[in-house]
């Protein structure tokens, strides 16, 4: 139980979290809104949140199928990039540091406590077997959005363009960035996969 009183506070919250970026100023705001989901961080929490309500539906149904297991497990590991590279890369080196990241309250559940919630019911309430090959489909949604994200800043038409907001190729280090990414995307699915 709870596994499924987890994946209630994953779904609940996130669900809260985005329909607030629909708001501004009490009135419902769909730009705003619809430009939140440039961000890995929105797009991450949006699939786990969508993996911990199925989770939730199959546990109270007493079994949960393995694509849906899998589809956890590609959640999970989404959010852990985000809440480790929002650590270790973002707070230090954003203006503002870590307190711009994890305030106000939808940063903190967006950066930290909803990857922490989706990492504890995975690795430890919804245990199974994960073969090395399947374990890599962890790295496919970074790799989605990292060349979503590549094409973005450099080669969109320029109205059309996003700004760096990450830094990924601060100095035109663009290579590194993404090389780093997804390596470290491959450390984490190994971890998980040894703890799940």
């Amino acid at each position: 139980m709870i596994a499924v009183f987890i994946n209630l506070i994953i779904f609940v919250s996130t669900l809260c979290v985005i329909i607030g970026y629909f708001r501004k100023d009490g009135h419902w705001d769909r730009k705003k809104g619809a430009a939140s989901f440039r961000f890995f961080t929105c797009l991450s929490n949006v699939l786990c949140a969508i993996a911990s309500l199925l989770m939730l539906v199959f546990e109270l149904g007493g079994s949960v199928p393995f694509p849906v297991w899998l589809l956890k497990y590609l959640g999970t590991v989404s959010v852990t990039v985000t809440f480790l590279t929002v650590m270790f890369f973002l707070g230090p080196t954003m203006e503002g540091g870590y307190r711009a990241l994890l305030l106000p309250a939808d940063n903190l559940y967006m950066h930290l406590a909803g990857p922490l919630l989706a990492i504890i019911s995975f690795c430890f309430f919804e245990k199974g077997e994960l073969g090395f090959g399947l374990s890599l489909t962890g790295i496919l949604p970074v790799l989605a959005y990292g060349c979503l994200y590549l094409y973005k800043i450099l080669y969109e038409k320029e109205e059309k363009r996003w700004e760096d907001f990450y830094g990924f190729n601060r100095g035109g280090n663009w290579k590194i960035s993404f090389a780093a990414m997804i390596a470290g995307t491959f450390l984490i699915c190994m971890l998980i996969r040894v703890l799940g």
